[in-house]
């Protein structure tokens, strides 16, 4: 295989298959995580140049890094992680719901900081490795909806620096990517969207092609390692103090 690789977890739908599309119209060989289900995979794969589905359930940590063992075994030039993939269930402030906390924390932080490490520690990739951690523009704006999500994802995001500065090559890079409000979350109406997606500085909807596109550009590596970059027209820059989801609905 001539084209370097590129990993996307949860790149079936939504961000993720914006992200497939992408990198796969840049030339790269794309690998589709999906948790179980493969027919959307199956279909997005076959409409790129290059690309393959790979099923993992992230709650298991173990099935994760035998997925992360089986490609550096195989792809020659496995350049990009992306973990992409999460869970979003609401809770609140109040009182932590424990099954949703234990879902989030592991699979928002702990599985995809393991998976990075291995990915680190065995992928071969010419001009270097790319780790891309998605966070979410709550880290700079926070509010007490969707708390155990919100946990994880401050949880994740201290990996990125540390994971950083933990690397011995240049070449090897880890970025955080924090997106902001896109797509319309949960059972949100479509006016209800229209609105939630302008609450931003720039007043307007961000596109998710501008969120791959970065994510394309960060593939290359021309960005200091641990930096994390805001594709969120602004929302992080704001103070609000619920999710944009229920400040549509008052």
């Amino acid at each position: 295989m001539t084209r370097p690789a590129v990993l996307i977890t949860g790149a079936a739908r939504r961000i993720g298959a914006v992200l497939a599309r992408t990198f796969g119209a840049a030339g790269w060989h794309v690998v589709i995580h999906v948790h179980h289900s493969t027919g959307a995979a199956d279909e997005l794969a076959a409409s790129l140049p290059s690309a393959e589905v790979v099923t993992c359930d992230l709650t298991d940590g173990a099935a994760a890094l035998a997925m992360i063992a089986r490609l550096a075994a195989r792809l020659d030039d496995w350049r990009v992680l992306v973990n992409c993939a999460a869970v979003f269930r609401p809770d609140t402030a109040e009182a932590i719901e424990p099954d949703v906390f234990a879902e989030a924390i592991t699979v928002n932080a702990e599985t995809p900081t393991r998976m990075a490490q291995a990915f680190l520690a065995s992928a071969r990739g010419t001009g270097g490795r790319r780790v891309i951690q998605f966070l979410d523009q709550k880290l700079l704006n926070p509010n007490p909806d969707f708390f155990s999500y919100t946990m994880a994802k401050h949880a994740f995001a201290a990996t990125v620096p540390m994971l950083a500065m933990a690397q011995a090559r240049a070449e090897d890079r880890v970025y955080g990517l924090a997106p902001g409000a896109m797509l319309p979350s949960h059972d949100q109406r479509d006016e209800e969207h229209e609105l939630s997606g302008r609450m931003n500085l720039l007043q307007r909807l961000t596109d998710p092609q501008e969120l791959a596109d970065a994510a394309l550009f960060l593939a290359d590596g021309w960005l200091a390692s641990g930096e994390t970059l805001y594709i969120d027209s602004g929302q992080h820059l704001l103070a609000q103090p619920r999710d944009v989801l229920y400040l549509a609905r008052e």
